[in-house]
């Protein structure tokens, strides 16, 4: 049998620390994303008993049709102590557009840029609009789609409203993995 060296160790620990995805129980840690003039913001400054980590675009039009949909969770949830955390990780839309987006949508939130999508690369986020929901103790306890319709006359499941309820009333979540559809986060180029 191999013995594991300090290094090795050390090595193995570190890629444990950084992996991802993050999926249903897994535990969250604290990450750093950006306001939309540049400063840096900690998640363990914006978290709350629930929370609610969306990643949305402002050009993809099924995010889009989300806009009206989001803002009325945002409504009914944050005056129950839910938290948002709206994220763009699109490396092809820029802050100045992503803070006229949010103006011309009128959205009652704040939205944050992920510089080099490195909260989308740790949650294993792909496409806008995508939710997590994380309990107190930083545990995702759902991941998934808003609602299983573009068309809102189509909705069937309300995914996050029906995660959101139930980890509210301290239960668990009855469908807490559901397929996000979307468009793909445009990520940032990595150096090889």
């Amino acid at each position: 049998m191999k013995t594991l060296t300090i290094f090795g160790l050390a090595a193995l620990t570190a890629g444990l620390l950084i992996a991802g995805p993050y999926n249903v129980g897994s535990k969250v840690e604290n990450f750093t994303i950006q306001d939309l003039n540049g400063q840096g913001v900690n998640f363990s400054d914006l978290k709350g008993d629930v929370t609610v980590v969306m990643f949305i675009a402002t050009q993809c039009p099924i995010s889009n049709d989300y806009n009206q949909r989001m803002n009325e969770l945002y409504s009914e949830f944050a005056g129950k102590g839910v938290k948002f955390v709206f994220i763009n990780s699109n490396a092809s839309e820029p802050a100045a557009e992503v803070s006229q987006h949010a103006k011309a949508n009128s959205f009652p939130f704040k939205v944050y840029k992920d510089a080099g999508n490195q909260v989308a690369d740790r949650f294993g986020a792909q496409v806008t609009p995508e939710a997590f929901v994380i309990d107190k103790g930083g545990t995702v306890r759902y991941h998934g789609y808003i609602d299983d319709s573009r068309n809102a006359a189509n909705i069937k499941v309300r995914g996050l409203k029906n995660a959101l309820d139930a980890v509210l009333s301290g239960q668990s979540v009855a469908n807490a993995q559901t397929k996000a559809f979307g468009c793909t986060i445009k990520r940032e180029k990595k150096a090889s």
